[in-house]
């Protein structure tokens, strides 16, 4: 059965939304940490064994697409003296970035996510894009793609995590109950925008044509008692 919704308008209500869940006067919300991405401190380990492959050194430079409240960011400039820049369309969550950044050398920008970025070419050594283009469409997906190849210096790396679709059934349902024009997309229930599921399948050829992925780690697939409990994942290890 195809639940209907009324789809507003995507960037608006997904603006909306953040905002809501990065306000600090709330009780409740998404449970939103300050701490670093699990997954991102298993790649960074993963990363800085391999010897010769990619040096976690001072001033090397970190763009994050849809930081959130800098969290990631914040961690590679503590632990590693990384520096960068990173921007999400949510006020509050910028606003929280810059204050737990002081005395580190970031910046922060508020603005929606088109698929381009504003940086030189050749001029970073890791792009982070962790559950933040799933919301663009495939045109702008593939323009990201394409940025994130040109900004990164030879050898930079990408950390790309996403919703994964196979074995899940809860995506399954949601494409099922809210389908959007673009196949493997749904609306959100919730937030009221398309977002967008991934097959391994679909990851390693998109990615597969810029990229060497050296590694590709998929989430469990959580069942509690026969049910569907949480969202499946798929985190990527890309090199340029």
């Amino acid at each position: 059965m195809v639940k209907k919704i009324f789809k507003r308008s995507r960037n608006n209500q997904g603006k909306k939304f953040w905002n809501s869940e990065y306000d600090s006067k709330k009780d409740e919300n998404l449970g939103i940490s300050t701490n670093p991405s699990g997954d991102l401190v298993k790649f960074l380990h993963w990363v800085d064994k391999q010897e010769g492959v990619f040096d976690l050194d001072q001033g090397s430079y970190v763009y994050d697409i849809g930081c959130g409240n800098g969290r990631n960011l914040i961690y590679l400039a503590k632990e590693f003296a990384m520096v960068g820049s990173g921007f999400d369309i949510s006020q509050e969550a910028i606003e929280s970035a810059r204050g737990h950044s002081d005395g580190l050398d970031l910046t922060y920008s508020v603005h929606k996510m088109d698929g381009t970025i504003d940086l030189p070419d050749d001029s970073v050594d890791l792009v982070l894009d962790m559950m933040a283009s799933h919301f663009l469409g495939a045109d702008s997906r593939e323009l990201l793609r394409s940025e994130i190849k040109r900004v990164l210096k030879p050898g930079g790396w990408l950390f790309y995590k996403t919703f994964l679709l196979d074995e899940d059934r809860n995506a399954k349902k949601l494409l099922r109950e809210y389908p959007a024009r673009e196949e493997g997309t749904y609306i959100h229930p919730k937030m009221g925008v398309e977002e967008h599921v991934s097959t391994m399948h679909e990851i390693k050829e998109e990615f597969g044509k810029y990229f060497t992925l050296h590694k590709i780690l998929k989430s469990h697939n959580h069942i509690k008692n026969g049910r569907p409990n949480k969202r499946r994942s798929v985190s990527v290890y890309a090199q340029l």
